[in-house]
This record gives C-alpha cells, structure tokens and sequence, in this order.
C-alpha cells in the first residue's frame, strides 16, 4: 500500500455530533490536541454529521500540518438529512467531489466504499472499478472497504484487490467476530487493517457511564463482562482504555487503531493509553477469562 498508516488514529463520527452535539469549541479543541499528541491519522466520512465532520476537519486542521486522512463513498447527501445510496462510477466520484470540497483538499490517502453490505451486485458492476479508476488517476492513494459486518466484509476481500479495510466493532475484547475469518484471509493477501469501535460505542471506555453497546442499549451480559474487564485491569494498574486500545494489535494483520473522540480530554486520555505498558500477566488472564483469543497471547 502507498500509504504509511499510523499505529494510532482519531474517528470522526463525534465531531459530526454522533449521539450529542460538539461545540464548534470543542471541535476545534479535540482537532488540535490530537495535532498536539502527535497524531497524524483522521478518519471521515460524508454520513457523519451530514457532511459536518468533513467539514470540520477542513476548517480546524492546521494550515501547516498535512495529515493522513481517509473518507468514505457509496452516498450521496441531500438537502435536508437525506442520504442516497449512489454505487455508479459518477455517484462514486460526485461523492468524493463532494467530500474533497468539504476537506479543503485535492485528494484524500484512503477511500472505503462506506457499508456496501446489501449491494454486491452494484460494488461488482461499477463501485469497485470506480475506486480503482480514482486510484489510477491519483485522487486516492490507497482503496478498501469500511463495514460493520465481518462476514461480508471477509467475502469482499476475497474477491478484490485492495489495499486496506476498516472494521468497526468486531475486533475487541468484547468482540471477536473478525478473527474468524476477516482477519486470516487479510493476512494471507496482504491487506491491511484498520480497526474501529474497540470501545464499543463506549461500554469499555467507562462500563459504569456506558449505556450503549454496538448502538444498541447495553445488556446485562455485555455490562458485567465489561466491568469484568475494567476489574482485571485494575488489579494491573492498567486502565482499561489502554488494553481496549492496544488489544487489536496483538493480531499482526493490524496495522492501525482509529479511536473516537469528542474533547480534547479524551484525546489525550486515549493517547496515553495507546502507550501504556500492559504486562503479558495482564494478557494472559484476560485470555483465562474469555476477552482475549489464546492464539494471540504474546510468545
């Protein structure tokens, strides 16, 4: 892949207001200390706010700091909050057109077709073409897929060439759907892998404020597993945000980690844990316990 993806990355879904509302503030306050943090690496897309996290970033990127950005195509925003599946070669490049515009920047590194899962025809006939075609004429660098779903996602890398995935919510402590399949087949074919959602829509970045898990209220079952979790780690001194963080990494198909953030707080909370020593004790008895793959444990 032409692209040097860093380890450690900010998803944007919060600054396009993503369950409440960022203050213009706020916003610029979260864009600039992860600038500060070192972080090098923003993940977008149109559908995020409506277009609002693209343009954020757009305003609130530093003038002299040249990040590593992707986006997200396969929709098409309409006035009002209406959104427009569009999976034709000129549907594909209007939504990039579009997102560019908002990014204040000629190109983009990554391009994901955004959450094809119900249109393998459409992906087949035009939209994979399409990205390749916007990759040969160097308005994107690299090309893949983001979805939510691991098993359809693992069925798109096995019948395209591309260069990077993002899979949200499948590859956490709490989660392992993606080891099936999706993170195997990616590391037979060389496809790199950006993981998200490994707080799961919060439940391990705090189990006791949390109410969500996967976008859907929490049960019982997650809830106690979470707070299982957060136990463990704190008989290590190890928060659990750090070993959320740092757990897809054990998997070597990972390359990068893209995390959330609404404040500047929770940028520097989340770069601290991203570098937090966890012992390989801490692993291994979240492995006894369930939250971690056997197979993955350190040698």
């Amino acid at each position: 892949m032409n692209v040097d993806l860093p380890r450690l990355g900010i998803g944007t879904a919060p600054l396009g207001g993503l369950f409440e509302e960022v203050s213009e503030e706020e916003a610029a306050a979260t864009v600039h200390a992860a600038a500060d943090a070192g972080i090098t690496y923003f993940d977008t897309a149109p559908r995020y706010g409506h277009g609002q996290a693209e343009e954020r970033l757009g305003r609130l990127l530093p003038s002299d700091f040249e990040p590593i950005l992707s986006t997200k195509t396969g929709w098409l925003l309409r006035p009002g909050s209406k959104v427009e599946p569009v999976w034709t070669e000129r549907g594909i490049r209007e939504s990039l057109e579009s997102s560019l515009t908002r990014l204040r920047r000629s190109s983009v590194d990554i391009l994901y077709l955004h959450d094809p899962d119900d249109f393998p025809d459409e992906v087949r006939t035009s939209a994979y073409p399409a990205v390749r075609k916007l990759r040969d004429e160097g308005l994107v660098r690299a090309i893949g897929f983001g979805m939510n779903h691991a098993g359809k996602l693992a069925a798109y890398v096995a019948e395209y060439e591309v260069d990077v995935i993002l899979i949200a919510g499948r590859f956490s402590l709490l989660d392992h759907d993606a080891l099936r399949t999706l993170l195997p087949l990616c590391a037979e074919r060389g496809t790199e892998v950006v993981i998200g959602g490994v707080f799961n829509t919060g439940l391990l970045a705090d189990p006791n404020a949390a109410s969500m898990f996967n976008y859907r209220p929490v049960a019982a079952e997650p809830l106690a597993r979470a707070r299982r979790c957060a136990e463990l780690c704190t008989g290590f001194d190890v928060p659990l945000t750090a070993a959320a963080i740092q757990f897809p990494f054990l998997h070597p198909a990972v390359r990068s980690v893209v995390v959330g953030c609404r404040s500047a707080a929770e940028v520097t909370r989340n770069a601290a844990s991203f570098r937090h020593p966890i012992p390989g004790e801490l692993w291994e008895q979240l492995a006894a316990e369930g939250f971690v793959p056997p197979e993955l444990l350190p040698a």
